[in-house]
């Protein structure tokens, strides 16, 4: 790989707005975590990743299957 690259004449991707759509969600620390060493083993962004595992997810339309236990 070059170490510089010259961008000054590249252009903007018209349709990077339509891939993908910013939304605010609450993970908690160990799921965070979790990823994050995954981004670490793999040099992939966690975000990234988060959003492959969704994506998987709904492509084989897996569904979660909740068991609540009564408290103590």
């Amino acid at each position: 790989m070059r170490d510089h690259y010259d961008f000054s004449k590249a252009k903007r991707n018209p349709y990077a707005s339509r891939l993908k759509k910013q939304v605010t969600i609450r993970l908690d620390a160990p799921t965070i975590s979790y990823f994050k060493a995954l981004s670490d083993e793999s040099g992939i962004a966690y975000q990234t990743l988060i959003n492959l595992y969704l994506r998987d997810c709904a492509q084989h339309r897996k569904k979660l299957s909740l068991h609540w236990k009564p408290a103590a």
